[in-house]
């Protein structure tokens, strides 16, 4: 490692993050922010093209809710095996292996000629997708200063607002010329970026300095025995926190293309691209905020206030009727119903110590996603009764559920020193 101590002390004595920042640092920092917007890019490249998909694979909207379940839940399955790899073999090297599993599964999606095979081919997307956040987040958590672990994790999850925000462009450019098979083409260009972060990414000195590598065993022996009651309440928060922000962001692009005999807005594709950016910009700054909120006030208090108003949120913008109140509003729903996540990672890594970091963050994180994926589902063979804007306001109770179980079940760990 060419990291130098003087240089990690110099941005943990600065009030700003990103002041006396080493070149380690902000190559672990480029590589997870990249790697993370380019994986929810591909992830999300599904919910532009659902409409067309099913329209030529022939499949209504509750296999188009299942088979975006499925993606979830191999996120969990990808988690467990590429965080596993992340403390057995390294950060970075787990982070590489993953990205090049989503390229490849997001890229096949293109060839699916069956509903088959595009469950086969979204799972392979998922277990990359899994992996590469439980890499990274460890990878970012322990190579920054505690003082500024939420503030730099919560930059780094911002590049969830620019993936998304990328993939409804792609859909937008590619879609009316080249077709839905092309869109997910365009998802393979991350594989080139694993190259990057392979020659140019170190492994970080925590990891480096860990000597004990624990089998399989060992890991869950920890996670299930040693520290169980962190294991639970992570997972219990994070699912119904997933379960509101899946169900009703996996549908608001088929809602808002939604005819208004239906019950949604009736927008065209740029229409519907353009407030889909908008509310991106909104997640972007609910990302950032949340993390500077959660270095000051504190993970519990932060988590609860963004749950409090997204339960508040939701209802009311599927109830709004005007496309220029649905043009102001989404930012704020997009802001409370997304910026949470960047709270994920650092509680996390304070909660875990160094030998199963990876595999607890990767564990908790996307196991909560998987369980999250009967709200896309529900949200999906709800609608197809009644109105999906119906279906979407269903959401706002899984965001209330997330907030008493933080409120009564997680400590507080904001400043705590990685072990």
């Amino acid at each position: 490692m060419s990291s130098k101590p003087a240089s990690l002390k110099a941005t943990q004595s600065s009030g700003k993050w990103y002041v006396g920042a080493t070149s380690d640092q902000w190559r672990s920092f480029s590589s997870a922010y990249i790697g993370w917007m380019l994986d929810i890019m591909d992830l999300m490249l599904f919910a532009m093209v659902i409409r067309f998909i099913s329209a030529d694979l022939h499949f209504d909207k509750g296999v188009a809710g299942a088979i975006a379940s499925l993606t979830l839940l191999a996120t969990a399955v990808g988690g467990l095996i590429f965080g596993y790899l992340a403390d057995r073999i390294g950060r970075t090297r787990s982070m590489v292996l993953s990205i090049l599993c989503y390229s490849v599964g997001t890229a096949l999606c293109g060839f699916a000629d069956s509903v088959a095979q595009l469950l086969v081919f979204r799972f392979i997307l998922g277990l990359g997708i899994g992996g590469e956040w439980s890499a990274g987040a460890a990878l970012i958590t322990e190579t920054w200063p505690a003082e500024h672990r939420g503030k730099v994790m919560a930059w780094v999850q911002s590049a969830f607002a620019a993936g998304y925000a990328l993939a409804a462009l792609v859909a937008a450019a590619v879609l009316p010329h080249l077709g839905w098979r092309w869109v997910f083409a365009v998802g393979l260009l991350p594989a080139l970026f694993a190259f990057w972060v392979r020659r140019h990414t170190h492994e970080s000195e925590i990891w480096l300095r860990q000597k004990q590598r624990l089998t399989l065993r060992e890991t869950a022996a920890a996670l299930f025995g040693t520290h169980l009651r962190s294991t639970l309440v992570g997972l219990a928060f994070t699912a119904a926190a997933m379960c509101g922000y899946w169900g009703l962001f996996t549908w608001i692009p088929a809602y808002l293309a939604t005819p208004v005999s239906e019950g949604g807005p009736g927008f065209d594709l740029m229409r519907s691209t353009t407030w889909i950016v908008v509310m991106q910009v909104g997640a972007a700054l609910g990302f950032i905020c949340f993390g500077y909120i959660a270095d000051r006030i504190g993970r519990r208090l932060a988590f609860i206030l963004f749950f409090a108003c997204s339960a508040v949120a939701v209802p009311l913008y599927v109830a709004i009727q005007s496309p220029w109140l649905l043009l102001t509003f989404g930012p704020v729903v997009a802001f409370f119903g997304t910026g949470f996540y960047s709270g994920f990672a650092p509680t996390f890594a304070e909660l875990f110590p160094t030998n199963v970091r990876a595999t607890a963050q990767g564990f908790i994180y996307n196991t909560g996603r998987a369980t999250s994926a009967l709200a896309p589902a529900m949200v999906g063979f709800l609608s197809s009764g009644n109105h999906v804007g119906s279906a979407l306001a269903a959401t706002a109770g899984f965001f209330a559920l997330a907030a008493l179980i933080v409120f009564f079940f997680l400590p507080e760990t904001r400043g705590g020193e990685l072990e």
